[in-house]
């Protein structure tokens, strides 16, 4: 079907390119600035959502921990006036006996150990401690002046003494509750308990909670956080520090003040603070944004805040707005598509009939394309059938070839053998003469020795026969054989050639992988092209040596031959190439045995040594690894 063309022309190029052009140019950044600003305003949103979430779950967990701080304070506030009731307290105000400031001293010991506080003294209306619960320790308060502190000048003045300073004696904080003690309406003198409230704090940090303290000059006392404690929540004047630094309330400290990094007001009580990454409860480098929460502890003019993370809460807000944006993108991304799809659906549309076309002319010509292919399948098919044929052939030929080169070898050998059956023969002939007149005689030994002699020499021509035999028979394409085995029959077979050859032996008796028959074939070959080798040497000597190479065994057959020409290297392994002349050789040997290694996936070689002679290099895959004992 031929398409009409007026169907598919183009629109003019004011009208295509300008439309999509303003596409591609506009379209990917307002995508781009839709996401980011969605992507924010989701943040933001869930930032919100999140912290009032978080402020009211805070504001419960505010009001538990603020209670147990004020139950912790509170339960020591009874012991200061229960010294009123103690006679001997009294006794020693009035009168200050060693024996009286003893008796009160083993008194404050119990009481003190009793209600685990830090340190109960007793001082007078001076400010001098008269008994302590810490007099046998060396840093003891006892005799101590503390008229200068603040809660002994509340209590003197009759109103309860409320105090969180460190101890001028060791520098060890503490919370000190002092009460005037009263006789008859008198002020006769003050005692103070003492009480450490460091345990708190170790409970913050074991339970991973950020809080802290602060005192009614606005300084830290008590904080999860060490690097926070003994710093100022509120600006303090050069004048307030100064009355601080006499007071000796916070000992020498500097009392920093606590500054945030950025402040935002939330509500009543509750803010937002940023502070660096410099405490020991953060361990990366990012700046740490709290969400703090301040409540007033009843019966003191402390002020409890507990401090919230917020990095959970803005991660997961920057999740969110990621996930709007990324949502609002696929939103785009499939609005694009579906646009981009109707358009393809349209084009297609258009198109199908003209595909309807093109998709029957191309079934005819699968139709006709199949004819043809099932044809050159067909011949194909009688290829192969003929390749096959060939190849079983080729291997039989092959095998024939391979018993040709064994009769070959046979007919070179048969006049050697003929001889060596000959000498047996005549030495037959001659001892069974001998031993008749022998017997005829009686001379049984000398018969006896005779007969002896004959059998060695049938068993010797046996020998010879079987070795014919075994060498002649056809080899299979797999087994294994025993490198000695095939040298001693090679060797056996050419015995009649070797009486003047001095022979080395240097190899070790291993197992191979090729038949038994095809190995001594290929030694035979081997070793009677070397013997052919050295007829016009003097004294032929014969090397057989070997060695473990790579996962195979090489067997190095070398002489002391004439050598071979440069010329005749070239040819050295082509079928019917042969230096002998045309009744010795048929130029077969050294072509089989190559064969013959290599079907094994071994492999034929020769070396020109420098000294002279010739070396061929049988290398054939081991059955096993480890090497027979050496001949």
């Amino acid at each position: 079907m031929k398409c009409d063309p007026n169907l598919y022309r183009a629109a003019p190029p004011s009208l295509a390119v300008k439309p999509r052009l303003v596409r591609q140019l506009f379209l990917p950044p307002l995508i781009i600035a839709l996401m980011i600003g969605l992507g924010y305003i989701g943040f933001w949103v869930s930032e919100r959502y999140g912290i009032r979430s978080l402020s009211e779950n805070g504001q419960r967990q505010l009001e538990l921990h603020a209670r147990a701080v004020e139950s912790e304070i509170s339960k020591y506030t009874y012991l200061p006036s229960l010294l009123e009731l103690e006679t001997s307290v009294s006794q020693l105000l009035a009168d200050p006996t060693p024996e009286h400031r003893q008796t009160v001293n083993d008194y404050l010991e119990g009481l003190n150990r009793r209600s685990r506080s830090r340190a109960i003294y007793v001082m007078d209306t001076t400010g001098r401690v008269m008994a302590t619960s810490n007099w046998r320790d060396f840093d003891s308060y006892l005799g101590e002046d503390l008229s200068f502190r603040a809660y002994f000048q509340s209590a003197i003045r009759g109103q309860p003494g409320r105090f969180y300073g460190i101890g001028s004696t060791n520098g060890e904080p503490g919370y000190y509750l002092a009460h005037g003690l009263e006789e008859h309406g008198k002020i006769i003198g003050v005692a103070v308990v003492k009480v450490r409230l460091e345990a708190m704090e170790e409970r913050w940090q074991r339970a991973r909670l950020e809080a802290f303290v602060s005192d009614e000059n606005g300084i830290i006392i008590l904080s999860s956080d060490p690097a926070r404690r003994l710093k100022s929540v509120v600006p303090l004047s050069d004048e307030t520090k100064e009355k601080l630094a006499r007071s000796l309330q916070y000992y020498w400290f500097p009392l920093n003040e606590l500054q945030p990094l950025a402040r935002e007001t939330l509500s009543e009580g509750v803010e937002k603070l940023t502070f660096p990454a410099n405490s020991e409860l953060v361990s990366d480098d990012e700046n740490i944004s709290y969400l703090s929460q301040t409540r007033p502890l009843s019966d003191t003019p402390w002020n409890f805040t507990l401090l919230t993370p917020l990095q959970d809460l803005r991660r997961e807000a920057i999740n969110q707005g990621i996930l709007v944006a990324v949502a609002f993108a696929l939103l785009a991304f499939l609005l694009i598509a579906w646009n981009e799809r109707r358009k393809v659906i349209a084009t297609r549309l258009a198109a199908r009939e003209a595909l309807q076309e093109a998709n029957n002319q191309l079934e005819r010509r699968i139709t006709e394309r199949t004819v043809d292919l099932r044809a050159s399948n067909e011949r194909l098919k009688g290829q192969i059938r003929e390749r096959r044929h060939a190849e079983e052939t080729l291997r039989h030929a092959q095998d024939e070839l391979v018993q040709a080169g064994k009769l070959a070898a046979i007919g070179q050998m048969s006049t050697s053998i003929a001889h060596e059956l000959n000498q047996p023969l005549a030495a037959l002939r001659t001892l069974s003469g001998n031993t008749v007149r022998f017997l005829e005689r009686g001379q049984l030994d000398v018969a006896s020795t005779n007969l002896k002699t004959i059998n060695e020499l049938i068993d010797r021509m046996g020998r010879i026969t079987a070795s014919l035999r075994s060498f002649a028979r056809r080899g299979d394409d797999k087994g294994q054989a025993c490198l000695g085995k095939g040298v001693d029959a090679a060797l056996q077979l050419l015995d009649g050639r070797m009486k003047h050859t001095h022979l080395h032996r240097h190899f070790e008796a291993v197992q191979v992988r090729i038949d038994q028959t095809r190995l001594e074939q290929i030694l035979v070959n081997l070793i009677g092209n070397a013997l052919d080798a050295m007829l016009a040497q003097p004294q032929p000597e014969l090397w057989l040596e070997g060695e473990e190479f790579d996962g195979k065994y090489r067997l190095r057959v070398r002489d002391n031959g004439h050598g071979i020409d440069a010329e005749t290297r070239k040819h050295l392994f082509e079928p019917f190439f042969t230096t002998k002349p045309g009744e010795q050789g048929l130029g077969l040997g050294l072509t089989l045995s190559a064969s013959l290694a290599a079907a094994t996936g071994g492999h034929l070689g020769v070396e020109h040594p420098a000294s002279g002679g010739t070396a061929f290099v049988l290398s054939l895959p081991l059955v096993s690894p480890t090497p027979a004992k050496p001949i």
